[in-house]
């Protein structure tokens, strides 16, 4: 993704392009593959997130949300499920075959710069300007409450 509004695929070993992905009338700030490599989600300064077919590189939904830019997306490991960090200081969480909004993740102080799945899909990572991470179950939508010891 970048600032040409587009989302360019390339092949690894020949270091050809691929395709290029339109759709994004701003700054495409992030983009993540879903485990199986069939969908990629991107997202950009117009505040949405934009799932495309890889194979056929055509747009498959537009979420919209937020109302800042997205910074940072990632798929659930089963793929049905899109995770976006914004400058709203949210993360919201996408079903992907309908492209609803299931939740929007509410607690960071400042605009949310990274999220990621863990690998069995139940815990959501989120960081932040704030300087936290956050860690959230990702099907109740409560955040972890994580307790240190304070004697180390």
């Amino acid at each position: 993704g970048g600032i040409d509004n587009t989302v360019k695929l390339w092949d690894a070993r020949s270091r050809q392009e691929v395709a290029t992905l339109k759709g994004h009338p701003g700054d495409v700030t992030t983009v993540a593959f879903s485990s199986d490599d069939k969908m990629l989600a991107s997202g950009g300064d117009d505040n949405t997130v934009k799932l495309w077919d890889v194979r056929s590189g055509q747009e498959v939904a537009t979420l919209k949300g937020h109302p800042a830019t997205v910074n940072s997306v990632a798929f659930s490991s089963d793929g049905k499920t899109v995770a976006s960090g914004s400058g709203d200081r949210t993360v919201k969480l996408w079903d992907v075959r309908s492209g609803q909004e299931v939740a929007t993740l509410k607690g960071h102080a400042s605009s949310v710069w990274s999220v990621a799945f863990s690998s069995d899909g139940k815990t959501l990572a989120s960081g932040c300007d704030d300087k936290t991470v956050k860690l959230w179950f990702a099907a109740t939508d409560e955040e972890v409450i994580a307790q240190r010891n304070r004697d180390r």
